[in-house]
């Protein structure tokens, strides 16, 4: 049970990330009709999967939390679940606004960017309590939600960049690449300060200390894992940066390095669906 609930947090994570990021990013990096239809069709599958994942997250835990897995189809565990947990009482939102979320885009509203980014964003912002985000009470549990938001926004927009940043590189615009690159990394550089801010912040309130011990036991583990999956991230993105000038030429050496960049985050967010399984290490 426990590997199929890391795998549907996995999955979820991913494709709201990618939602987010990548309309956060589409206006400044390529205005082109051809992007937006392509992006258009993406998202469209991003969203149902998104929806189906979620509810089969709410299943997972409702199986988990009574100990058999006939309970996730009971209606009456079920509605206990939804309406007097914590995690329910979210999961109604989060799963509400996903809904919402698939039908404007199957309506002529789906042009309106604004909508759009709301919807996305409020899907990633109530992901932020579940997990290790609901662990404390009061005004420090609420702050920590918060400092969790602030993280996903940074996360999600920079894979959703990158999944952007592919299209673009596989069926070019017509823009030049090296507009296109300095446009994305000149906001990139602000993202990866974020998360970085964000998730040293994160470590410290969850476990007490600037980074939990044994190192390479549990929680410690899959938190170095994932540090070193982002400082690879980060190796490729400073990499194509400072080769930004001769992009054109080496435009399919760029699509495998953004393409692996992008393949490095979602091993990062595996390595996050895993950690939120895990009770962190508090220092003693």
């Amino acid at each position: 049970m426990t590997d199929a609930l890391v795998l549907c947090r996995f999955l979820h994570f991913v494709v709201v990330l990618m939602l987010f990021g990548a309309w956060v990013f589409k206006p400044l990096l390529s205005n082109a009709d051809t992007l937006d239809r392509r992006l258009m069709r993406v998202t469209r599958w991003l969203t149902a999967v998104a929806l189906v994942s979620g509810v089969t997250w709410l299943l997972l835990i409702t199986a988990s939390m009574a100990g058999a897995w006939d309970a996730a189809f009971d209606p009456s565990t079920l509605g206990l679940v939804l309406h007097n947990t914590f995690f329910g009482q979210v999961w109604s939102w989060h799963l509400l606004l996903n809904v919402v979320l698939m039908g404007l885009l199957l309506t002529p509203l789906r042009a309106n960017v604004s909508l759009r980014l709301i919807l996305s964003g409020l899907l990633l912002a109530t992901l932020a309590p579940v997990g290790h985000g609901a662990m404390l009470d009061g005004l420090s549990g609420q702050l920590l939600i918060l400092n969790q938001i602030v993280h996903l926004t940074c996360v999600g927009a920079w894979l959703g960049g990158l999944m952007l940043l592919v299209m673009i590189l596989r069926q070019p615009t017509g823009h030049p690449l090296s507009t296109i690159l300095r446009r994305f990394s000149g906001v990139g550089y602000g993202l990866v300060a974020g998360l970085v801010i964000t998730g040293l912040i994160n470590v410290r309130v969850l476990t007490g200390a600037f980074w939990p011990t044994p190192l390479l036991s549990g929680f410690a583990l899959i938190l170095l894992i994932k540090v070193l999956l982002v400082a690879v991230m980060l190796g490729l993105a400073l990499f194509n940066r400072l080769r930004i000038k001769d992009c054109e030429r080496r435009a399919e050496a760029l699509k495998t390095s953004v393409m692996l960049e992008w393949l490095l985050g979602m091993g990062a967010v595996a390595a996050v669906s895993l950690l939120g399984t895990l009770p962190p290490m508090i220092a003693a």
